[in-house]
């Protein structure tokens, strides 16, 4: 007879899965916690903890509360930073930059830069499906990471970390002219400028379908310029969906 201890999971290399994956991190963002279990949570996604749950682990939740907080700072210091950086831009320049640069894709992309996709804990499903490299799932970890750093060295420590993080970028955009900065952080504004000068009218955007749960769902949307159909963009919200369609409809149109 199969002896019942055989299906119990073995807590020896869980609990050494996360203390590499805190020794690791903590190295890769020069910080050592406090609150280790908050660094934990941050690196938590949801498949590993609802795979996980009834074992010992040493965190109580996956990481979506401190995905919500690492929003709010994220977007306080990057706006702060921009203020800074171009005293005399408009807000609505300066919103629609923001808009760029707390993007998934972008949030994404300097979780990637650090490694992150290392550090995140997934469930044997969703690590098979690619799920260390999803957009979705990298963007969130950065900014739970974020939120677990706010709370355990506060802001001052995290603004040093997301200056850091973000310094390429806003190197890049100090060094743009207006024109191709418009083209880089916002589609939308530069394939309506095209349209309007080649077509004199304005593309339109149709949201077309939604897929997912609630908290992470998709959206697809269609651009017609001229009725007709150009290109369809995907994003976690409406508003990346149509940016990435009119990124896509710029390079068709060949603007």
């Amino acid at each position: 007879m199969e002896s019942l201890d055989s299906n119990r999971p073995n807590i020896g290399l869980l609990a050494e899965l996360q203390e590499a994956v805190l020794k690791l991190s903590q190295s890769k963002l020069g910080h050592s916690f406090k609150d280790e279990e908050l660094l934990l949570q941050a690196l938590t996604h949801s498949s590993f903890f609802n795979e996980k749950i009834g074992q010992r682990t040493q965190v109580g939740s996956d990481n979506e509360r401190l995905e919500f907080l690492g929003d709010a700072v994220i977007g306080l210091v990057i706006a702060q930073c921009l203020m800074q950086r171009f005293p005399s831009a408009s807000e609505g320049k300066l919103s629609r930059w923001r808009s760029s640069l707390v993007s998934r894709k972008t949030l994404a992309e300097i979780a990637l830069s650090h490694g992150m996709n290392d550090w995140i804990l997934l469930g044997r499903g969703e690590r098979r499906a690619g799920g260390a490299v999803k957009v979705s799932i990298l963007a969130g970890v950065f900014e739970a990471v974020v939120g677990a750093l706010y709370l355990d060295a506060g802001l001052n420590k995290t603004s040093e970390f997301l200056k850091d993080s973000y310094l390429p970028w806003l190197t890049a955009l100090t060094e743009l002219k207006e024109s191709e900065a418009r083209k880089l952080f916002d589609m939308k504004t530069h394939l309506q400028e095209k349209t309007q000068e080649m077509y004199r009218t304005v593309p339109t955007y149709k949201l077309i379908d939604t897929w997912g749960p609630e908290h992470e769902k998709t959206f697809k949307v269609e651009i017609e310029i001229v009725g007709k159909s150009v290109a369809h963009g995907e994003g976690r919200s409406k508003k990346e969906a149509e940016q990435r369609a009119a990124q896509l409809a710029l390079e068709i149109l060949g603007f």
